[in-house]
């Protein structure tokens, strides 16, 4: 396992860059991804990362150099994988209620490709028919993860097929002699308990027989990560028998053996992630501290969208004294990052440093209020590379029409 990095190494990279200031270390993804590939060792397992998670090419080709494929939510996540150098054979595309053209441009790439409507399935179909292997979403029907806003498997979800339409999926099969290679399932984000997964297989295991050219199944990421001291994780190894145990009880009727895909997004890159910012003003009432940072949702918007808790440290002051702070942005909406939250002592021009903030940080951040996307820095071998400039002025207004 990496070590985290330490304060001295944020305070430098935040004196050296400036703040706010997005950091990845690239270590701690390359020891994230030997657990999972050290747990399925004795499992055919290829893990795709899904990249929505953080697109950041020079995260991608760390990716790669450590032997990692990638899962794309948009074409042009499949265009960025391309430019990192992933072949097109290690690149998953998965479809979500998007313009035909979309999966049409995606087939033109030469990359894999799961379908999650009906009405795709019939005009991919009747385009290319048994010309091009691609997959299924399907809708397993199964609640999961961490916040409703992150549960994608459930019977009122937008995503996939629902299994229930098994037959209607197999007459648009039957009709254009489609060549269906993959089945793949998700049910949401941050699931601890490893037994969610094994309902997704038990779930296909009465599908797959219909599936005559079936060579992998799919069973999606969103495996738990721990945000506070003393939270749990999936138990990988744990999951990766299970899942063994699964396939060798049930082998396929049609044959060949099935590969097995997983889609870990959050779990390579999470924490292996710092925010830093710099305290800009202190500001006591009646009822709370607040310490307001330099920052604001536009550049971490998950604890005002999803109520995500990021652990907090005050790292130019790490054996103060502790105290009780609301931590706020600046950005002209209600913009807080953690309500009484007790910290060593805050000095306006302190470093507060936000924890895995390597998923969906700057990946969902903006220019609100007309403010600068943050820098990203990545540091391999101890080593810092700035991977993406901070905006300017220039930025906000490059593709306005003056």
């Amino acid at each position: 396992m990496s070590q985290q990095l330490s304060n001295e190494q944020l305070i430098s990279l935040a004196m050296q860059y400036g703040t706010p200031l997005y950091v990845y270390d690239a270590d701690h993804i390359t020891a994230q991804y030997q657990k999972l590939t050290a747990a399925f060792a004795h499992t055919d397992t290829r893990f795709f990362y899904a990249c929505k998670a953080l697109t950041n090419v020079n995260i991608l080709k760390h990716i790669k150099s450590i032997g990692g494929n990638v899962d794309c939510s948009s074409v042009n996540e499949a265009k960025l994988a391309l430019l990192a150098g992933f072949d097109p054979a290690n690149v998953l595309y998965t479809s979500n209620g998007i313009h035909f053209s979309e999966i049409e441009e995606a087939q033109s790439l030469g990359i894999h490709i799961n379908i999650d409507s009906l009405s795709n399935l019939e005009k991919f179909g009747k385009k290319f028919g048994h010309s091009y292997p691609v997959g299924i979403r399907l809708r397993p029907n199964i609640m999961a993860g961490g916040n409703i806003k992150i549960s994608t498997g459930h019977d009122k979800s937008k995503f996939g097929i629902p299994v229930d339409q098994l037959d209607k999926i197999l007459t648009i099969i039957a009709k254009y002699n489609l060549a269906i290679q993959n089945l793949h399932i998700h049910t949401g984000s941050d699931i601890k308990d490893v037994d969610v997964f094994v309902k997704g297989i038990d779930v296909l295991f009465d599908i797959i027989p219909h599936f005559k050219e079936l060579k992998s199944v799919d069973l999606g990421g969103g495996f738990k990560v721990p945000y506070k001291k003393g939270d749990g994780e999936t138990d990988i190894p744990l999951l990766a028998q299970k899942v063994k145990e699964a396939f060798d009880n049930h082998p396929n009727p049609n044959g060949n053996p099935l590969q097995v895909w997983f889609e870990p997004g959050k779990f390579l890159v999470s924490a292996a992630g710092y925010f830093i910012t710099e305290v800009n003003v202190l500001k006591e009432t009646a009822n709370t501290v607040f310490a307001g940072v330099n920052s604001g949702f536009n550049h971490l918007i998950r604890p005002m969208f999803y109520d995500a808790y990021h652990q907090i440290e005050n790292i130019s002051n790490p054996e103060g004294r502790e105290e009780h702070y609301t931590i706020t942005g600046n950005i002209c909406e209600t913009d807080t990052f953690a309500w009484d939250r007790k910290l060593p002592e805050i000095k306006e021009g302190d470093f507060l440093v936000f924890k895995n903030a390597g998923a969906y940080g700057f990946e969902m951040s903006s220019n609100f209020n007309s403010r600068y996307k943050p820098a990203e820095v990545m540091v391999k071998n101890g080593n810092a590379t700035l991977i993406r400039r901070r905006d300017t002025f220039d930025d906000l207004i490059r593709n306005q029409v003056l």
